[in-house]
């Protein structure tokens, strides 16, 4: 190479085509005088013309100009000025915040982010241990889907847990607020059984139905107890008194519950626009409504009987002015 004057610009120039392309290292466009549309060109050499050493052998590197001007221009091979051998090396090198890493891909093509998390997970835990200095993490939509996932969860638990409180507060009874909050469960169960007979997935849309499923469920329980409970101060048994106030507000819970699934089919069957992306909400809140409205008008009467048959028909109340309060006194 010395001697013939090819150096490493031209050689590397040579080999480019042949395992790469130019358009990485050399941007070329041109313009169609007649369209105006540019179009972008580049040389590379096919791949199937390049299936062995000897073909990156004969690639030309330049040609060799003799000093006597009636010779022709001799072509130099690059096996001419090299020696050819097979050998490994790193194609590309990938950094992450200036840390090295390899990346592996596959195609999970009909399978859903959190079916394909649990298989890359499955899949590291058995290839056990990581070598020295070596770790293993999981990027890309799997962390933003599992803190979402983590954050809704924490949602729905406070909400019950702000509903029981409220609940406490407003009958000033912890019986009662169990009582009511004793629909929760049916609720899930419906919004469960609804995702896995329709094939729906556990998302952000399917968490927030369960959650005005839980809503929905919760304010038919209050109106129900409430009855019941007024009816049970008023001297009835605590079975009558479930029965009556299952009896006496069954119209307005139907109401409430058939109003709101109504509302919730046409999106639960995925008519419409985008109907698909909104259909886990409303197939969420279909299941969990019709599961709460039979646990509420069969279930729950039978709760309030069980918890309420023992307890005294004094008030909690503490005020004065109050005339259901043991500490009542009336001013003449």
């Amino acid at each position: 190479a010395g001697i013939i004057g090819p150096d490493m610009k031209e050689v590397s120039k040579a080999l480019v085509p042949a395992t790469w392309s130019s358009r990485f290292v050399n941007l070329n466009f041109w313009a169609d005088p007649n369209s105006g549309v540019a179009y972008q060109v580049q040389v590379q050499i096919p791949q199937r013309l390049m299936t062995s050493l000897e073909d990156v052998g004969n690639l030309p590197v330049l040609q060799h100009k003799p000093k006597d001007p009636e010779k022709k221009l001799k072509d130099v091979s690059l096996r001419d000025i090299s020696q050819i051998t097979e050998g490994t090396a790193m194609g590309e090198y990938q950094r992450y915040n200036m840390q090295r890493l390899i990346t592996v891909r596959s195609n999970l093509f009909g399978n859903d982010l959190a079916g394909a998390a649990r298989q890359v997970h499955k899949a590291i835990n058995e290839l056990g241990a990581p070598p020295p200095g070596v770790s293993v993490a999981v990027r890309g939509q799997v962390v933003p889907m599992q803190d979402m996932q983590d954050g809704l969860r924490r949602g729905l638990a406070l909400a019950v847990v702000a509903i029981f409180l409220l609940l406490t507060a407003n009958f000033q009874s912890l019986k009662m607020s169990f009582i009511v909050v004793s629909t929760v469960p049916a609720v899930l169960a419906g919004v469960v059984l609804a995702l896995w007979l329709t094939g729906t997935t556990l998302n952000i849309q399917s968490f927030m139905g369960a959650i005005m499923a839980v809503g929905v469920a919760v304010a038919n329980a209050i109106l129900l107890v409430t009855f019941a409970e007024q009816n049970r101060l008023g001297g009835a048994d605590a079975v009558d008194a479930g029965m009556e106030g299952a009896r006496s507000r069954l119209r307005p819970i139907l109401m409430t519950s058939a109003a709101m699934i109504a509302g919730m089919m046409p999106m639960a069957l995925s008519l419409g626009e985008a109907g698909g992306q909104a259909a886990p909400l409303g197939r969420a809140v279909v299941g969990g409504l019709a599961a709460a409205t039979l646990a509420t008008l069969f279930v729950l009467p039978s709760v309030f009987a069980v918890v309420q048959s023992r307890s005294h028909r004094r008030a909690a109340s503490l005020d004065p002015s109050d005339p259901q309060s043991k500490h009542f006194a009336a001013h003449a």
